[in-house]
């Protein structure tokens, strides 16, 4: 995998075509002919670029369609079953206008590579959800951070050091509850090490594929991961910024990651932002670095939009430890994310 040096702050390259806060309506779909534009290369991503969240009638929209195949009284889906990636193409964009080329150009360049795609629910939760669910279903062992006796101790200890961490705010699924967050994060932690490694049992891709798809359709256990990822963000955000404070080297999205107003230091993360994952906003592109570190996984994104620049395939991070695993989604506006499945044998190595 070959990958572009790291963009600087005030030159990060443009788009082809401009991003919108809502797709046009009536106004894209079709399938695309595969134009023979050259591949660009890889290249790390503007991290201070701002993120526009999803507005909440979109959200509501798209959770409609993710139940449309079950009973109104059956658990709403979070990933879609699969479907054929240039249909899905043609569903969504429809016309000629230039955002709609632009998707459907795109999106053949993908379906070069993969040739279906799932949809993942878009409740601000869709960054945390689509990098588990591809990470936990491509797992093979179980990753050496998760086999860390310590990893159940982190609330106790980070709590007892940084009592600001106290402002925590639990997701929507707990909102209410009266338990003693020390307890209930340690609670995510240890069903994230025992859902991974289960899945990490199993013998074959087919298994670890349905018993990822009965996980995330556990509402409660399914939002318990997200707090234990958004938890393992934040300490790897407190021994960034610690590593930045002591004048050690630091990667650039951490030196931007807390240059910003609203996140000067780890608190200000956390009530700013983390705290906003799944209630009012999603991860910001510079947090999608934190994410890669937190799981230890490169997170590789199509970013739709970008088609025909060197950001059109980003990498979080821009120069990962080779030993990663690697997972890809697909963005379409860097506010929500989908899931690409099914390599063509032709690329598969």
């Amino acid at each position: 995998m070959s990958r572009g040096t790291m963009p600087q702050p005030g030159a990060w390259p443009g788009g082809s075509c401009a991003e919108t806060p809502a797709r046009e309506a009536g106004a894209e779909g079709g399938r695309a002919a595969a134009g023979g534009q050259p591949r660009p290369p890889l290249r790390g991503p503007p991290e201070h670029e701002e993120d526009m969240y999803r507005a909440a009638d979109e959200i509501e929209k798209e959770k409609e369609l993710l139940v449309h195949e079950r009973g109104a009284s059956e658990p709403r889906l979070s990933v879609a079953p699969e479907m054929d990636i240039m249909d899905y193409c043609k569903n969504e964009w429809r016309g000629n206008t230039q955002k709609a080329t632009c998707m459907k150009k795109g999106y053949e360049e993908v379906s070069q590579k993969f040739t279906s795609i799932r949809r993942v629910r878009g409740d601000n939760y869709c960054a945390l959800r689509a990098t588990l669910f591809q990470a936990m279903r491509q797992t093979e062992e179980l990753p050496l951070w998760l086999q860390d006796p310590d990893l159940t101790l982190l609330p106790e200890k980070l709590i007892s050091r940084y009592n600001w961490i106290r402002q925590w705010k639990l997701g929507l699924k707990f909102d209410g509850r009266s338990e003693d967050l020390v307890e209930k994060i340690k609670e995510s932690l240890a069903l994230l090490r025992k859902k991974w490694a289960g899945l990490a049992e199993m013998r074959t891709a087919e298994e670890r594929q349905m018993a990822c798809d009965e996980l995330f359709k556990n509402e409660e256990e399914e939002y318990s991961l997200y707090e234990a990822v958004k938890f393992l963000m934040l300490h790897r955000a407190i021994e960034l910024y610690d590593d930045k404070e002591k004048g050690k080297d630091v990667p650039l999205f951490s030196v931007l990651l807390f240059a910003r107003d609203t996140s000067n230091d780890p608190g200000q993360l956390l009530r700013n932002h983390l705290n906003q994952v799944g209630h009012t906003g999603g991860l910001e592109q510079v947090e999608m670095f934190l994410l890669a570190y937190a799981v230890r996984h490169t997170i590789r994104v199509y970013r739709l939009s970008k088609y025909n620049t060197e950001e059109f395939i980003t990498v979080y991070p821009t120069d990962p430890p080779k030993n990663w695993p690697v997972v890809t989604l697909i963005a379409e506006d860097d506010r929500h994310y989908n899931i690409p499945v099914r390599v063509c044998e032709e690329t598969s190595l």
